[in-house]
């Protein structure tokens, strides 16, 4: 199914009935990613995945696509399947743009599943390598999509993921330069929500893996402890990908954690 947000089309699937569930890719991925998930969650549950702008088959919205514009291209789904409340599950960007939708729209919120995510915006280091990426995509996205992606597991997973990695590299070398670029400029301009998970009122769920070589294992379990009611999934042989590496275990946590929360 597809909407038009901002004259530009937005492609995405809604499938089952129930508390709703909205799934949402991290970047150079698509709403493929999360089968598996949907398959399972489906049964129970009204299961909405999404091809983020510039991604997948939706199209790019912006030259810098800020947390907040995809954010709202996810409500706008939203508002189209007269959705009025759900639980966002985010992978990586997907949980930054989790965290924008949870502060401009809370009472739309049922739950919050961080998946290899955090809510710290990014240090004056990574802005500097987010710009320089960008200069890199520009001139050579091929090459560095080829090194980014096998980078993101763990070392000891790589030749067993290969056939995935090989699947994830040609659905990124298939994404215009543009939304590559325009999603790392609108993370690299993305703000701190470290208060705003210390407030809400709502049970989150962080998945994390101990060789996740992009977001130190330090730097979640700090943010563990912030929320009022969290839960965390913390793989030993994981890297950022768990939902490969591990893709049996996280969708049981992520079944468990949905059926705990929304079916009273």
């Amino acid at each position: 199914m597809k909407i038009l947000f901002k004259e530009k089309e937005i492609s995405f699937e809604s499938i089952g009935e129930g508390s709703t569930i909205v799934f949402l890719h991290g970047f150079m991925e698509n709403r493929l990613m999360w089968n598996a998930f949907s398959n399972t969650l489906s049964k129970k549950f009204n299961v909405i995945t999404i091809d983020l702008p510039g991604h997948g088959e939706s199209e790019v919205v912006a030259p810098v696509q800020s947390m907040e514009l995809m954010a709202d291209a996810v409500k706008a789904v939203l508002d189209t399947l007269e959705i009025k409340k759900c639980m966002l599950v985010g992978h990586s960007m997907g949980g930054y743009i989790s965290l924008a939708f949870a502060d401009m729209y809370p009472d739309m919120m049922s739950g919050l599943v961080l998946f290899h995510s955090h809510a710290m915006e990014d240090s004056e280091q990574v802005k500097k390598n987010r710009e320089r990426t960008a200069n890199i995509i520009e001139k050579d996205s091929v090459g560095y999509i080829s090194m980014f992606i096998p980078d993101l597991y763990a070392k000891k997973n790589i030749e067993r993921c290969s056939e995935e990695i090989e699947r994830q590299k040609k659905f990124a070398k298939d994404m215009p330069k543009q939304g590559i670029i325009a999603s790392l400029l609108g993370m690299k301009t993305r703000t701190d929500k470290l208060k705003l998970l210390s407030q809400i009122d709502i049970p989150v769920l962080f998945i994390a893996g101990k060789q996740d070589s992009r977001i130190p294992l330090e730097k979640m379990m700090k943010q563990v402890a912030v929320p009022k009611y969290a839960e965390l999934v913390l793989f030993a042989d994981a890297g950022h990908m768990s939902w490969i590496e591990e893709e049996t275990t996280t969708v049981k946590a992520l079944s468990s954690f949905a059926e705990r929360m929304l079916l009273h």
